[in-house]
């Protein structure tokens, strides 16, 4: 039996590496359609005020005709107003009362030694008084029962019949108090005193207010309230063609665009529905494998950077369908523009923009008023483009989110006023998910940060992280080879200031310039310029000094892989000297040894040669940085003749044959190398003397 062999996935991902992106398309196309709602979309659009453009629309069913939001806030409030308020009459408030008031009516007729033959009398005619208010009843006025009048109406629930009431036509205990004083009458002031001490302390409200009552017959009564008003039966024509949509139209409109939504989520053919939205999901998606492969290669030809984009998107849409499966409260909370955020930090400002509105046109689909929610995430995503150049600090997120808040805000009022035509009208409140999207928009930095980790893209805040010189790396370099370290920073200034000039990734080149030259910390020693006494190489081979210096390439590699650099500032290590020889020990050799054979592989790096402006630039400079040391005298014209002639030697060695390097590129960067270096070296530029 045949053994696997090991790492056969890798042999075959390879092999098949070229196909990988077709399944990752078809992958995409299905996960996404699969959750993807299914019934049929509303066909038409529609606004207040506008003019309808399709052709007559007659009803294929009968429906009824919704209220609008207004119209249903309205009949709330007719019916909340006309339901008065519940109060409970309690009769054992009059017994309890009652029964206390006699018990201390005996102690308190002692205490003031009052005349005991007058006690029963008293006693029974202030105890009748008191059950003709208690009868007629005691109300406990509540305040917001009163609004603007003393008096008001409620519903008194006495022996489970309710009868509507005044307050003015039942006692408060204010008045009640006043009704004893007047109608209990008796000459001796003690008796008097007594009684309506007594009765002070013991009339209480028996109609009392019952809110959980109140508000049960609130709410059954809001429940029937009718949500439509009038029908349009089948084959009734609902408007035609080239008519003005006024109020009565619209909500025809938005009544048979709810019914239709209801209906078809029964009605159509799951099936046809489900190869419908692969058509145009595949579709989205091909659209933007033809952009990459037309404009951005480097992306399609790199799997993983590509699986990135095809997770946004279909984790962006599997958002958007939970979002419609769950039925959010508003579609507007989903953070759309997270995605130009992302992929124009990671990538570019056209693909950021392009991958935006892919996904915004699928969504679009599944979305209700799709033009308005397509314009509103277009502009906003357009806004966050624009508003991040290039992510060097951390408030440039916090400014972004602003300026996206400000577009939406801006978006927002020009579409309520174009549909209410008035500023009264706007309901502020539904700003409120725009907001709650704008700051769900800042998840963007860490979802960059494990995007750089887990796909191998390096952004602008992690070359930032690795140019700097407090970096543990670049300060080990610092102290293990200080001449290697000063050259390292000489040739990042030139490079950076040349690609800055002709354009270019600039952060990119001084992260590659400061590393590229980090395999010298093996042997510090061996290179000219970290050497204070005699050479080493004085007591080797001609080879073995090539090799020693070659290597410190291989060694490069090797750190940079050991603390996980990014393969993009590897790229500099590699290809910084290309595929060149080291033409000192070369050509000592065959000065000194012209019998014997030489393999001129030996003595050549192993390449490969650069192949962007940036590892170009590199490679120049570090040749024109570490061939100005050897200047004696540096003057302008030695100056200008080492630049012109390194360059032209670096293009005879056809090193620069894979570069998009323009021959106005090479004169500008020669122009920068000159000006830079004589800076450098304090040359005085010689000006014409005037007459």
């Amino acid at each position: 039996m045949a053994k696997i062999k090991k790492n056969s996935h890798k042999i075959l991902y390879r092999k098949y590496s070229s196909n990988f992106k077709y399944v990752m398309m078809v992958v995409c196309v299905l996960v996404i359609t699969l959750y993807l709602p299914k019934q049929p979309r509303f066909r038409y659009e529609f606004e207040k005020g506008k003019t309808w453009l399709n052709k007559d629309l007659v009803s294929p069913f009968s429906f009824a005709i919704l209220k609008t939001p207004q119209q249903i806030a309205a009949d709330k409030k007719l019916v909340i107003d006309n339901i008065l308020p519940i109060y409970q009459y309690n009769e054992d408030v009059f017994k309890d009362q009652s029964e206390a008031y006699l018990s201390e009516f005996d102690v308190k007729w002692k205490s003031n030694t009052l005349n005991d033959a007058e006690k029963e009398a008293n006693r029974q005619r202030s105890l009748d008084i008191l059950k003709i208010v208690y009868s007629k009843g005691i109300i406990d006025v509540n305040p917001k029962h009163q609004k603007k009048e003393r008096y008001y109406d409620f519903s008194l629930l006495k022996n489970n019949v309710s009868t509507k009431v005044n307050s003015q036509d039942v006692f408060t205990v204010q008045s009640a108090l006043t009704f004893l004083k007047e109608n209990f009458k008796s000459d001796n002031e003690g008796i008097k005193k007594t009684v309506f001490d007594l009765a002070e302390s013991h009339i209480k409200p028996n109609i009392k207010f019952d809110e959980a009552l109140t508000a049960t017959v609130q709410t059954n009564a809001l429940k029937s309230i009718s949500t439509t008003k009038g029908m349009v039966q089948k084959g009734e024509l609902i408007v035609a063609n080239e008519t003005v949509i006024d109020e009565e139209v619209y909500q025809k409109l938005v009544s048979f665009r709810e019914t239709y939504d209801a209906q078809t989520k029964t009605v159509g053919d799951d099936k046809l529905v489900f190869f419908g939205q692969v058509l145009l999901v595949g579709f989205i998606v091909t659209l933007l494998m033809v952009f990459l492969f037309l404009f951005r290669k480097d992306i399609y030809a790199d799997n993983r950077q590509l699986s990135l984009l095809i997770l946004v998107i279909t984790s962006m849409l599997l958002v958007l369908t939970w979002a419609i499966k769950f039925n959010l409260s508003n579609l507007y909370l989903i953070p759309f523009c997270i995605v130009p955020i992302i992929i124009r930090i990671l990538f570019d400002t056209r693909l950021a923009l392009n991958l935006h509105l892919l996904v915004i046109l699928i969504a679009g689909f599944f979305v209700p008023n799709s033009f308005e929610f397509v314009f509103y995430q277009t502009t906003a995503g357009m806004v966050a483009i624009y508003s991040i150049k290039n992510l060097v600090k951390r408030e440039q997120l916090l400014i972004s989110a602003a300026f996206i808040l400000s577009a939406y805000f801006i978006s927002f009022l020009g579409i309520t006023l174009l549909r209410e035509g008035s500023l009264t009208d706007i309901e502020w409140i539904n700003f409120l998910p725009f907001v709650f999207s704008v700051l769900l928009s800042l998840l963007a930095y860490p979802l960059i940060y494990a995007f750089e980790r887990v796909f191998g893209i390096t952004s602008d805040v992690a070359l930032i992280e690795l140019t700097n010189t407090n970096n543990k790396l670049l300060r080990e370099l610092a102290f293990k080879a200080p001449g290697t370290f000063q050259h390292s920073l000489q040739v990042a200034n030139l490079a950076e200031a040349a690609i800055f000039k002709i354009g270019g990734n600039a952060l990119l080149v001084r992260a590659g310039a400061l590393y590229h030259d980090i395999g010298k910390m093996e042997n510090p020693q061996y290179f000219i310029e970290n050497q204070t006494g005699v050479s080493p190489h004085d007591k080797m081979p001609y080879e073995q000094s090539a090799q020693v210096i070659i290597r410190h390439v291989h060694k490069g590699i090797e750190i940079t892989r050991k603390n996980k650099l990014p393969e993009s500032v590897i790229d500099f290590i590699r290809t910084h000297h290309g595929n060149t020889r080291v033409d000192y020990f070369y050509q000592s050799f065959l000065k000194n040894s012209p019998e014997k054979f030489i393999d001129e592989n030996i003595f050549r790096y192993p390449g490969p040669i650069p192949f962007s402006k940036e590892t170009g630039v590199l490679m120049l400079a570090d040749s024109v940085e570490a061939a100005s040391r050897s200047l004696k005298n540096p003057d302008a014209q030695s100056i200008n003749d080492l630049v012109e002639r390194i360059i032209d030697y670096k293009l005879e060695q056809n090193q620069l044959d894979n570069c998009d390097l323009t021959l106005k590129d090479l004169e500008t960067i020669k122009l920068i190398f000159k000006t830079m270096l004589m800076s450098i070296y304090h040359v005085r530029i010689d000006y014409p003397k005037t007459v």
